[in-house]
């Protein structure tokens, strides 16, 4: 059962996101695009198209130190709209990286399975439909939770996810390989209809 206060909560979260004026962030160790964008409760694409110019063309790339411009929620949302790019794997600064240096892409095995996303374009043939649906939906950060409640790779509701086969105790940290799974379960349910309208794929 879903509480009135938890509801109300939310509303006045999402105006406050929605009426805060753009501002800026200096990017520090252990920041990823995505990462950024949540603690703002914006939506990752529309911070990444609003510093493109800053980051340049691979989200992955951001660099510690470098300033970004957080944009409010309404204008994120707007370029998120408009954010075509390829798969790509959101990989926080590392730890041990120096001030100045750019954020590596290659996986780190000993980092906690939150603290990286794990490959999309291992698991989705390019140019497929599933890895159409990860760059919209994710960007391939499969640990991403966006301000209504939708997860992962997939942006898989709670209902969804445990429809199609999802353990519930899983949501919100499962791993790429699961989610995947339940992609397919979902995929062969119900064809292209829980994404193709909302993500032109």
């Amino acid at each position: 059962m879903i509480h009135q206060a938890a509801v109300v909560t939310a509303v006045e979260m999402h105006r406050e996101a929605a009426a805060r004026p753009t501002a800026d962030v200096v990017v520090r160790r252990g920041d990823s695009v995505s990462g950024i964008a949540a603690r703002y409760h914006i939506e990752w694409p529309g911070l990444y198209e609003a510093n493109r110019k800053v980051i340049g063309g691979n989200p992955n790339l951001i660099t510690v130190g470098e300033r970004l411009r957080i944009p409010t929620a309404a204008s994120a949302a707007h370029l998120a709209a408009s954010y075509r790019a390829a798969a790509v794997v959101l990989v926080p600064v590392s730890a041990a990286a120096a001030t100045t240096e750019p954020v590596a892409t290659q996986a780190a095995s000993a980092q906690a399975p939150s603290a990286q996303a794990p490959s999309a374009q291992a698991t989705a043939p390019a140019g497929s439909f599933q890895q159409c649906v990860i760059s919209r939906e994710s960007g391939g950060d499969a640990q991403v939770m966006n301000g209504s409640g939708h997860y992962g790779l997939y942006q898989f509701s709670y209902s969804a996810w445990t429809g199609a086969g999802g353990n519930a105790a899983d949501f919100g940290h499962a791993s790429a390989a699961e989610q995947n799974q339940v992609f397919a379960t979902a995929y062969a349910e119900d064809g292209t209809s829980p994404w193709a309208p909302y993500d032109g794929c």
